[in-house]
């Protein structure tokens, strides 16, 4: 039975690209393959991580693309002709449209470093999402793996995990244990759940 193959599509350093990778090579992720990273800003480091591995790596950028709907036609292409079966978001810092999660509905993932409803949604991104657990001031803040739809952080909550805010933590401090005790862990857990599940259907798909 083949594997299911993912893409994750990045913008910057890719920390949690890497979590995959490594996941991958552990064999937590076993039912998945990690086929392609797009990237859609040009030389982030998360590039870097995918060569060192031995995937593929791209960039696809708006500029380049004549915009919106030129990029996601490109990145439609470029998916389906690697038979990718299941995208994942990792540090993807673009909105997707409607017509493009629709058309891959149920099968792109997303991480959000807060507890869904809880600091999300549109504006809600980078230390912006700490800063404001901290203003607030709440005791757990942690991160949430969704399903992505045309609502920004709006689609279905795959799995969740509470992480503590400290005294004294700064935005980057609490960034930084979201990560680790949160965002690595969750989000291979989810990209294993998620291709078993493809690959399960796919098989019921060919008995039949």
């Amino acid at each position: 039975m083949s594997k299911t193959k993912i893409a994750v599509l990045v913008s910057g350093g890719g920390t949690n690209l890497q979590a995959l990778l490594d996941a991958e090579a552990s064999g937590i992720l076993h039912s998945g393959e990690i086929v392609l990273v797009v990237s859609n800003k040009p030389g982030a480091y998360a590039l870097t991580r995918a060569e060192k591995a031995g995937v593929e790596g791209i960039t696809l950028t708006r500029a380049a693309c004549g915009g919106q709907e030129g990029f996601e036609a490109a990145l439609n292409e470029a998916l389906e002709s690697r038979g990718v079966e299941l995208i994942i978001l990792a540090g993807f810092l673009s909105i997707l449209s409607a017509a493009f999660t629709q058309r891959w509905e149920n099968r792109i993932l997303n991480i959000h470093p807060s507890l869904i409803p809880s600091f999300c949604g549109k504006g809600f991104y980078g230390l912006k999402i700490h800063e404001a657990a901290l203003a607030r001031g709440v005791k757990y803040t942690g991160a949430t793996v969704h399903y992505v739809n045309h609502i920004p952080d709006g689609g279905e909550i795959l799995l969740q995990q509470p992480v503590p805010v400290l005294p004294g933590d700064t935005p980057e401090v609490l960034q930084r244990r979201v990560m680790e005790q949160a965002e690595w862990i969750l989000l291979p857990q989810a990209a294993e759940l998620v291709s078993a599940k493809l690959m399960s259907e796919q098989a019921e798909h060919e008995k039949q």
